[in-house]
């Protein structure tokens, strides 16, 4: 299993319930829903490919090509 980083982090307490109960519906941990949408907002704006690579090939991820390099 890959290596984990443990971040603290400091919410409004409105958006920690609605986060749980989110989770809940989703049967996820708060901690998994919090990266499963973290992972989900990487995607969207290009910062973190499908497979789960960060694309950190030193494209910057702003050239359409989802971080592949030309071949």
């Amino acid at each position: 299993m890959a290596e984990r980083k443990a971040v603290l982090l400091r919410i409004d307490p409105r958006v920690h319930a609605a986060l749980e109960r989110w989770a809940r519906d989703d049967l996820r941990s708060v901690n998994a829903q919090i990266e499963f949408l973290l992972r989900e907002g990487l995607r969207r704006a290009g910062r973190l490919r499908r497979d789960g690579n960060d694309g950190n090939d030193g494209n910057d991820g702003n050239d359409g090509n989802d971080g592949q390099r030309n071949q």
